[in-house]
């Protein structure tokens, strides 16, 4: 690992002399992406508060801004320079400081974003409050953290929980399976794994701490069970983690996050079948309907393979909720590929799909690749996919209307356009529900006679009835 200086004029104000002059110093974190990141983020913002920093809002003005980033697309990397913008609008003095996948990636190009005090990479983020201490505010450079993926070795444990009702448990991190568009092994690493002791004692610990559903979550959760070093093989695999996790730790709902479809095996399936605190929604990436794109992509499985897991699911769980991703304009796409693909999920069980159009990423095997579909061509389909999930979506939430069902209420209440307050929450199998707010039933899972549709934008839920 090195510090770099960049020759870019640094935001005045010093930590030291924030503290002074309004006491507690202040930590806000941004982040953008998935559910991993943003456990990451929180867990970031926890060494802060560690060394005596107040975590805040990000509108409320902080001493320090985390931008927490995410790179899977080019629109997150241009979201980056804007939400430092926003950041030095709510707080000039702030130091500004940039972590995540998009910080490992391109660090240089980070470093040129006017306002930015400190870039760190992947291991550097887990330091942050001792880097900010070195780098102090003399120095008018931006400083750089930086250290080749390969150092990635050792597994950081992270947890969020947003609303106090949901939490998000890391448990792996890292992939050895590069696909041609993807830039996350060389953003986070090779994949590693948390002890399956820690694991359980820490969902132990947010389950006690009133969390009423906990979601594990990982880069590649299914490779649960490796580890670094030589001997990569820990003994034990995410199978063997829900029938633990089923035994010993007593929350209402247990859910998995994703699961490649290749690694989603008999052993994982019987042992959710044993496991009744595990809910039945299952997030099983797809990428492609086409099997000539998905050799291109270099994913794990053909089409035929996704279809039998799918409706196995489908059979083995009853009013199962199943998630797709998908990504459009990949690799020289052919009209006939794209078509291949939209019959595939037609074909399929899925309740909601979500739409990615394809930007060709620097460092990836498939970037220089030709020819390449237009702008506009990508953008087509995403819209004709994005409809097909949108009616997909509504087909799937329909059928439970009538039912009474469990719903786990948020903390977070919603106002609605009458000025009538409203409470959210979800199923078991990810159905969202919105009722009149009762204070009596936020943060717990109560019977629900679910009704109609309603449909906001892209949200699709049912309107619902307390019945406790």
């Amino acid at each position: 690992m090195s510090v770099n200086p960049y020759s870019i004029p640094e935001i005045a104000g010093d930590l030291q002399t924030l503290d002074t002059k309004e006491g507690q110093a202040k930590v806000a974190v941004y982040t953008l992406g998935c559910k991993l990141n943003y456990a990451d983020g929180l867990s970031i913002r926890k060494t802060f508060e560690d060394r005596g920093y107040a975590p805040v809002n990000f509108e409320e003005g902080a001493d320090v801004y985390i931008i927490n980033t995410c790179s899977v697309t080019d629109k997150a990397d241009r979201k980056c320079a804007r939400v430092v913008r926003q950041a030095l609008k709510h707080s000039p003095q702030a130091k500004v400081v940039v972590v995540g996948c998009y910080a490992q990636l391109q660090p240089e190009q980070i470093a040129q974003i006017p306002g930015v005090h400190l870039v760190a990479g992947t291991e550097a983020k887990w330091k942050l409050p001792e880097l900010l201490e070195e780098t102090g505010s003399t120095s008018p450079m931006v400083q750089v953290v930086h250290a080749p993926i390969d150092e990635s070795v050792e597994f950081k444990p992270a947890q969020s929980w947003g609303d106090r009702t949901r939490a998000f448990l890391k448990v792996q991190d890292g992939c050895d399976f590069p696909c041609t568009y993807c830039t996350i092994p060389m953003a986070r690493g090779k994949a590693r794994s948390d002890a399956m002791d820690s694991v359980v004692e820490r969902a132990q610990r947010l389950a006690s701490e009133g969390a009423e559903e906990i979601v594990l979550t990982g880069v590649n959760l299914g490779d649960f069970g490796r580890g670094s070093g030589d001997d990569r093989r820990l003994g034990y695999s995410l199978a063997a983690l829900v029938r633990r996790m089923q035994r010993d730790v007593q929350v209402d709902r247990l859910r998995l996050s994703s699961v490649e479809p290749n690694l989603f095996g008999d052993d994982l399936i019987a042992a959710l079948q044993e496991s009744p605190r595990f809910v039945p929604h299952f997030h099983i990436p797809l990428q492609s309907g086409s099997d000539s794109v998905l050799r291109r992509m270099r994913r794990r499985y053909t089409t035929e393979d996704y279809r039998r897991l799918l409706l196995r699911l489908a059979h083995t769980f009853e009013g199962v909720c199943l998630g797709a991703d998908v990504m459009v304009g990949f690799g020289g796409e052919t009209e006939l590929e794209f078509r291949e693909c939209y019959e595939f999920l037609e074909s399929l069980p899925l309740a909601y799909l979500h739409v990615f159009t394809y930007s060709e990423r620097p460092g990836t095997v498939a970037a220089e690749w030709t020819p390449v579909v237009p702008v506009h061509e990508r953008l087509e389909r995403n819209h004709a996919l994005t409809q097909w999930a949108m009616d997909r979506q509504i087909n799937y939430v329909t059928g439970f209307s009538g039912k009474v069902i469990p719903v786990l209420f948020e903390q977070d209440t919603y106002q609605a356009e009458q000025g009538e307050l409203k409470m959210r929450g979800y199923t078991p199998n990810f159905i969202r529900v919105e009722c009149a707010y009762d204070p009596l039933w936020v943060g717990a899972s109560v019977p629900v006679h679910l009704g109609g549709l309603m449909c906001r934008e892209s949200e699709v839920m049912l309107k619902g009835t307390v019945l406790g």
